[in-house]
């Protein structure tokens, strides 16, 4: 599939797979917004009826049809294939406020450093404010002269809107972490390639995710987090975390299998292994001491 040369400034990019229902409320709100961004829905090969209502009642979204479950990086195969210069991403539960789209369209052209640009997001019908607002917020990192917001080495990804070019530069989504806790690592790599990633209050998204806790969850993140350091981190550091999740593995069910997924993915990680530059490494050890 080639990229088109790109009629609108911004696209949007939804990761999905066997949620058609779901999928098509966030289709109904996207198509409505006043910017009228281009959508791209990269499906993960679902096996329920995701494609067939995305034929019959949506045919202006363009789909990209993988033919197997690829995960996060799903949304790899959309960018490449959208061609917008800026790409917002949506999951299949969540969608853009009237007016965000724009508003990140403007940052980045007024910012030519800017890479990524972490949202304001909104929760559930009664829109509470999810508490990473707030950890975005008071960053430390602070302000920089030639970037709006706050800058920050972590986002949503439901609530994110990427440079195109920067992020393929950065590479994406890495494979290694599939889904969940993904974003920290291409976070670390906009920043090592010099972009600005940064916290915009003013660019706002919604989410409607399901009420409950997610089967896997805490293991797939703990995991994911403890490969991040493996990929990114000095070793001692990655050592020390490995030390504790495998202290935790002797009581809790969800460090067992977070360990056993590391180790089995370790050399895949150690093979990938790029250390952050100083000053990077330098953020991330801030942000950790304020958040500790």
């Amino acid at each position: 599939m080639t990229a088109p040369s790109p009629t609108r400034p911004l696209g949007v990019v939804i990761a999905t797979r066997n949620r058609s229902g779901r999928l098509a409320v966030t289709l109904r709100h996207l198509l409505a917004l006043p910017e009228r961004p281009e959508i791209l829905v990269a499906d993960n090969a679902s096996t329920d009826d995701t494609r067939a209502v995305l034929a019959r009642d949506f045919p202006e979204v363009r789909v990209l049809a993988l033919p197997v479950n690829h995960g996060a990086l799903a949304r790899n195969h959309g960018a490449r294939a959208l061609g917008t210069p800026y790409v917002a991403f949506s999951d299949d539960d969540s969608w853009w406020a009237p007016g965000a789209l724009g508003r990140a369209a403007e940052l980045f052209d007024a910012h030519p450093r800017l890479g990524l640009i972490a949202a304001r997001t909104l929760v559930g019908p009664d829109e509470r404010p999810d508490p990473m607002n707030d950890v975005l917020a008071r960053s430390p990192l602070g302000a920089a002269t030639d970037l709006p917001g706050t800058q920050v080495l972590g986002f949503l990804a439901c609530g994110a809107v990427v440079r195109r070019s920067a992020y393929l530069e950065a590479g994406g989504f890495h494979r290694l972490l599939f889904f969940g806790g993904e974003e920290t690592l291409l976070a670390y790599d906009l920043a090592a390639h010099g972009w600005g990633v940064t916290h915009c209050a003013d660019v706002v998204a919604h989410h409607h995710p399901d009420p409950g806790p997610r089967d896997g969850r805490p293991a797939v993140q703990r995991r994911n987090a403890l490969l991040t350091a493996w990929l990114r981190r000095p070793v001692p550091y990655a050592l020390a975390r490995t030390r504790a999740l495998a202290a935790d593995a002797r009581r809790d069910s969800h460090a067992r299998r977070a360990l056993r997924e590391t180790l089995s993915r370790l050399p895949a990680a150690l093979r990938a292994r790029r250390p952050l530059p100083p000053h990077v490494e330098r953020a991330a050890r801030l942000l950790e001491g304020t958040q500790a």
